[in-house]
């Protein structure tokens, strides 16, 4: 495999990249490029945002101002959370066929055409995006996001570090190329990328458990199993911190706490074959109760 050499933000680190890459999943449900789906939906602020009632406001607006391509892509922006997909896409054209330099609208068009898997058609409205405004971080982030489901590493790379120079205070930008550099095994920087994260973005469990696996990757199942708890305390509900933790407390040697972690896992998703292979690794019993802290 040929190997790229990748430049850090504002080339202040190389690093060699393989040019075949298995990208980290990450799913961003939302047109503010969220982390990643949350697992308590009650206190998910999308959620509230996309609720019926809020979509009832917005279309209140629209409907006074019919005109105002601001008010269709604030209601496209909210339809689009809510996973109404061909409404926000019509909101989008709206909003663009009354201002055809609306930067965001295609930004947002983009997004959801991304979440759709039209990543052409996703690429085309980042690219029109960007044009409008060369300046526009969350652009660049969501071209980014193309490129890595696209297997265009160089390419991400280079726009999450764009985005990342314009607006260094976005934790999701650091968050998405730790996921690049830990897709290639460059799990320090990996690390690096999520730690900074982690500073900006409150009450995600994912940049803790991405990090947690890189430390797990790097041999250092103590810090992963510090990440992980973390990780389970912010999102009680998610599979993959729970199965991610049992694995960090298998490499301890804690098999009770492993055992708990991996049940804790199949208790939300019963057949999860990740959890149902470690709680039998580990010795877990059915029916017995484990201590998981």
């Amino acid at each position: 495999m040929a190997a790229l050499c990748l430049s850090r933000a504002t080339a202040a680190r190389a690093v060699l990249l393989c040019g075949a890459v298995a990208l980290a999943a990450c799913s961003a449900g939302t047109l503010d490029l969220g982390v990643g789906s949350r697992s308590t939906p009650a206190a998910d602020p999308d959620a509230q945002a996309a609720s019926p009632a809020n979509i009832a406001s917005l279309t209140e607006v629209v409907q006074r101002n019919p005109n105002d391509a601001q008010a269709y892509n604030m209601r496209g922006t909210v339809l689009g959370r809510a996973g109404r997909n061909a409404e926000a896409l019509s909101d989008f054209d709206r909003a663009i066929a009354i201002d055809a330099n609306y930067a965001q609208a295609y930004a947002n068009r983009g997004q959801v055409y991304r979440q759709m898997g039209k990543l052409d058609l996703a690429l085309a409205d980042y690219d029109k995006a960007l044009a409008l405004d060369q300046n526009y971080a969350l652009g660049y982030l969501g071209r980014g996001q193309v490129y890595r489901a696209q297997a265009r590493p160089l390419d991400a790379l280079n726009d999450y570090n764009r985005a990342i120079q314009i607006a260094p205070g976005n934790g999701q930008a650091y968050y998405q190329r730790g996921l690049l550099y830990q897709a290639q095994g460059q799990h320090q920087y990996a690390i690096d990328d999520f730690s900074t994260a982690l500073g900006l973005i409150q009450q995600q469990a994912e940049p803790f458990i991405a990090r947690g696996l890189s430390r797990l990757a790097l041999n250092d199942p103590k810090s992963a199993a510090s990440d992980l708890d973390n990780a389970v305390e912010v999102e009680p509900e998610s599979v993959n911190a729970w199965t991610s933790r049992g694995l960090a407390y298998e490499r301890l040697g804690d098999k009770e706490k492993a055992a708990a972690s991996y049940a804790k896992a199949l208790v939300l998703k019963r057949d999860y074959d990740p959890a149902k292979k470690g709680f039998a690794r580990v010795g877990g019993k059915p029916g017995v109760t484990y201590q998981p802290f």
